[in-house]
């Protein structure tokens, strides 16, 4: 935990770069920020330097979460000490939104921000994009410790696939594909148009699933340039794919991309969804005819462009917007309000229940037809033409009836704290989801900071249980967890 402390602490460094760069007026304290945090890793890493190298299943799962818990404590002394965001509730929520990739912010006027805290924003995405602990697992063993638990624990959907024997060079492997894409996003958007500093930004927080953006009106200011928008579409769908796929494609290995189930069925379901809001848009809502959405290259082309956008925002939980959704018509809105159970591909940077969790529910559930017809028979659930165990399935149910649970008390504490019906649904479905924006009060054009100060906690321990896959973070108040082995 000291060393991620002090990795945040060096990313504050970066941040402070920028705004000296940029003459911003907040250097001082972004500096200040910084070296407080490195100087708290450094005592932390001092004070422990004699503890026992041996990281197990427990260990991990305590230093996941716990770690992602001071990591987002000690970020928030960048909007802390710059007076930004002088509140400590609203600077901790911002910070986790931003860590966990959730994108719901608190603040109304972004644009009037400066350049370093908006890079700050926007760097807390991309750290908690791959995972600050896979992050720690390429550096932990030069202090001597092993980091599959901390994988295990960590890694997004319900198995994590290795690339090499090693769990330090699959992490390694991961982040040169994730800082790659970084590169090339923000590369190409300069290219078509925008600034280098909203082009950083906006890839940090694409490849991240994040949705923080530089913009008061978020993706939708660039509105009247089309392919500015098609080149977030492409990178967010990307970052919705399980990164192993894009390792494979680098490889050559084309083949285990195509017959990869989960990916055919997420290509298949983003595309069949663009298509229906797309006609629906096109022929019974008036997205090309408001000012904020100009046509460029035609009616249904803009209305193609908006539907795909939205459709792969929510779906991969990136929350950037180039329309209200909630808006269009009332079938969209509970159409979107569905796409944000969805998620996108297991070992992908988003959040929600993941397409792999979904797509084993149903044929689990198919095969429970045959197994009433002969229940003596052992009919094993296939993914990718290999049997999933038991243990597996029963897991991903548990985490769906966990989640869906989750959802129902979340939803019933913002009503209790005095949400709307639909604000309280669309904020507990987004937070658990790490979606960003959401329903009623808190649709895209607006944001969280009307919620009271209990309801703003509540959204933030719901974005770390859907970051952490529920079971993380749920299982270190079990009383069996703490018992002497």
């Amino acid at each position: 935990m000291g060393l991620l402390l002090i990795c945040n602490g060096g990313f504050m460094l970066l941040a402070t770069l920028v705004s000296f760069l940029y003459e911003d007026g907040v250097t001082l304290s972004l500096f200040l920020a910084g070296l407080v945090t490195i100087i708290a890793g450094s005592l932390f890493m001092l004070t422990t330097r004699d503890h026992r190298k041996e990281i197990k299943k427990r260990e991990g799962y305590i230093v996941v979460t716990f770690g992602w818990i001071f990591m987002s404590l000690s970020g928030t002394f960048p909007y802390l000490f710059t007076r930004t965001i002088p509140s400590f509730t609203n600077a901790f929520f911002e910070t986790m939104s931003g860590y966990t990739t959730t994108g719901a912010t608190i603040l109304e006027k972004i644009e009037g921000l400066p350049e370093g805290i908006l890079f700050w924003r926007s760097m807390t995405h991309w750290i908690g994009g791959m995972g600050i602990i896979v992050l720690a697992i390429a550096i932990l063993p030069l202090l001597g410790i092993g980091g599959m638990q901390l994988f295990a624990a960590e890694a997004p959907g319900p198995s994590a696939d290795k690339l090499h024997p090693r769990i330090t060079d699959t992490a390694k492997r991961l982040w040169l594909i994730y800082v790659g894409y970084t590169v090339a996003e923000t590369i190409l958007l300069q290219l078509a148009g925008m600034s280098f500093f909203d082009a950083i930004n906006h890839a940090l927080c694409t490849l991240s699933t994040g949705g923080f953006s530089t913009k008061d009106a978020s993706v939708a200011y660039w509105n009247g340039q089309p392919i500015i928008q098609y080149i977030i579409i492409l990178f967010m769908f990307l970052a919705g794919t399980n990164f192993v796929l894009s390792y494979f494609a680098f490889k050559g290995k084309v083949q285990k991309i195509i017959k990869d189930e989960e990916f055919k069925i997420y290509g298949i379901l983003t595309l069949i969804f663009a298509i229906i809001a797309t006609l629906i848009v096109y022929y019974q809502a008036d997205v090309n005819q408001s000012a904020y959405h100009p046509m460029v290259w035609g009616e249904f082309e803009s209305s193609f462009r908006h539907s795909l956008f939205q459709v792969i925002a929510v779906i991969t939980t990136t929350g950037f917007v180039t329309a209200d959704f909630t808006s269009w018509t009332t079938f969209l809105t509970i159409f979107f309000f569905g796409l944000m159970f969805l998620g996108g591909s297991a070992g992908s940077t988003s959040g929600g229940v993941k397409v792999v969790r979904h797509l084993l529910m149903i044929k689990n559930g198919l095969l429970e037809f045959k197994r009433t017809l002969h229940p003596r028979a052992i009919i094993p659930v296939r993914y990718n033409n290999k049997s999933v165990s038991e243990h597996i399935v029963y897991n991903i149910l548990g985490f769906f009836i966990l989640y869906m649970l989750l959802f129902i008390i979340g939803a019933l504490v913002l009503g209790f704290v005095g949400l709307d019906f639909e604000s309280a649904i669309g904020g507990a479905a987004s937070s658990l989801g790490n979606v960003g924006p959401a329903l009623g009060k808190l649709n895209p054009l607006e944001n969280y900071n009307e919620i009271p100060s209990f309801g703003k906690w509540w959204c933030a321990f719901l974005m770390l249980l859907g970051r952490l896959e529920l079971f993380t973070v749920l299982i270190l108040i079990t009383p069996f967890f703490w018992r002497n082995r």
